[in-house]
C-alpha cells in the first residue's frame, strides 16, 4: 500500500521573490487594495481604517533592519522545506492549493477539484517590455520556464473514486485548454465584479511556485488538488478541508501500490492584512494534531488572501501520523495598516 511519509506547509508571496530594498516599493500599493479586510471585524476595512485601528508599534517595524531580518528568516524557510522535499525524494507529491482568478471563474467554481492528467502545463507569466525588476521577479518566482509537469494520474483517478465513495462530491480535470477567461464577483466580501481576458495560462501559482521554488524546476510527478479558498459563496468550512484532508489520507493508503507519497500545501497564513491570532490558532491546531481546534477557525476570518489558510488545514488532516515541526513563522507588517502577511513553513516527518 501506499505511504505518505513527509508534509511540507509552504507560504508563496510574491515577497518571497524580492530583496528586502525591494518591499518598500511593494507596499506602496497596499492603500488600493480592494481585499483589505480587518482582522478585528473580519470586514473588507478601507486601508486608511486600518491605519487608525492597528497597533500603533507596526510602524516601529517598517524600517530596513527589520525587513532584512524577516528577508533572511523567509529565505532560510524555503531553504528548508527544499531541501527536506529534495533529502525525502518522494515519489508523488500531492500539491494542495487554490486558483486566484487564473482558470476557475464564475462559469464553474467547483469547492474541491483534482486535476489528473498525465501532464499539466506551467507557462511563465507574461510581462510587458517595460516592466519593473520587481515586477519581473515577481513573475519569475511563481515560474519562469514552461514546463509539462509530469502528474501522477493513475493515483489522481484513484483518489477521485476513493473521495467520491467517501461521500466527497469532488470535481476534476483531466486537461487544460489553451486559453483561460471569465469574471469573479460580486458576491461576500468581492463586492466588485472583477474581469480576465482570456490569455494563455497553465496550473496556477500555487502550483507553480513549488515546481519552481522547491522543485528547482526540475519537477517530481505531483497531483494538484484545488480547493476553492477565495470566492463565496462556496468556500468550504475549515470542518470539512480538515475532513478531506484525513479522507486523501485514507485514500493514498488504500492506493495499491508501494509509492511513497508528499502532500505540500502552498499559499497562508494570514494575508493581506496580518492577524497573527488566527495565524497562532492554526499553528497550535497543527502541533497538537487538533482537528477540533482547525475545524472551528472562524469562516469570516478566513476572506480575501487569508482563505489559503485551508490549504494548511486540508494538509493537516492528512498528515495526522505524523510529526510537526514549525521551521519559520514571521508576522511580517510592511505598512502602520498592518498590511503584510503571516509568512510560515513547516514539515511533518
Amino acid at each position: 500500500m501506499a505511504e505518505i511519509v513527509l508534509g511540507i506547509g509552504t507560504s508563496h508571496s510574491p515577497v518571497l521573490a524580492l530583496t528586502p530594498d525591494l518591499w518598500p516599493e511593494y507596499s506602496s500599493n497596499d492603500p488600493n487594495n480592494r481585499e483589505l479586510i480587518s482582522p478585528k471585524t473580519a470586514k473588507r476595512t478601507p486601508y486608511e481604517d486600518l491605519v487608525k485601528e492597528a497597533d500603533p508599534s507596526f510602524a516601529d517595524r517598517i524600517n530596513a533592519e527589520q525587513f532584512q531580518s524577516e528577508h533572511e528568516r523567509l529565505q532560510r524557510g524555503i531553504a528548508e522545506v527544499r531541501q527536506t522535499l529534495q533529502d525525502t525524494k518522494p515519489d508523488v507529491v500531492v500539491i494542495v492549493s487554490d486558483d486566484q482568478d487564473e482558470i476557475l471563474f464564475d462559469d464553474n467554481m467547483p469547492a474541491f477539484s483534482i486535476y489528473w492528467g498525465d501532464t499539466v502545463k506551467l507557462l511563465p507569466r507574461s510581462v510587458p517590455p517595460d516592466a519593473s525588476d520587481m515586477r519581473r521577479r515577481i513573475t519569475a518566482g511563481y515560474g519562469d520556464k514552461e514546463l509539462d509537469v509530469p502528474v501522477d494520474s493513475e493515483l489522481g483517478e484513484h483518489l477521485i473514486s476513493y473521495l467520491i465513495d467517501s461521500d466527497f462530491d469532488i470535481s476534476h480535470m483531466r486537461y487544460l485548454r489553451d486559453s483561460y477567461g471569465g469574471s469573479i464577483g460580486p458576491s461576500g466580501y468581492v463586492w466588485w465584479k472583477r474581469e480576465t481576458k482570456p490569455r494563455p495560462f497553465g496550473i496556477g501559482h500555487g502550483w507553480g511556485f513549488v515546481v519552481k521554488r522547491l522543485m528547482d524546476n526540475n519537477p517530481m510527478p505531483i497531483l494538484p488538488v484545488f480547493v476553492n479558498t477565495c470566492y463565496p459563496p462556496n468556500q468550504p468550512t475549515p470542518r470539512r478541508c480538515y475532513a478531506l484532508g484525513k479522507a486523501i489520507r485514507k485514500g493514498i493508503e488504500a492506493w495499491d501500490s508501494e509509492k511513497k507519497v508528499a502532500v505540500v500545501a502552498s499559499g497562508g497564513l494570514s494575508h493581506f492584512v496580518v492577524d497573527e491570532e488566527i495565524d497562532r490558532m492554526v499553528i497550535k491546531g497543527m502541533a497538537e494534531h487538533d482537528g477540533e481546534i482547525l475545524g472551528s477557525i472562524p469562516r469570516e476570518r478566513l476572506n480575501s488572501a487569508s482563505s489559503e489558510i485551508r490549504n494548511w488545514i486540508v494538509a493537516s488532516g492528512a498528515l495526522e501520523h505524523l510529526d510537526f515541526e514549525l521551521i519559520e513563522y514571521v508576522p511580517a507588517v510592511r505598512t502602520p495598516a498592518g498590511t503584510g502577511g503571516g509568512w510560515c513553513f513547516a514539515r511533518w516527518t
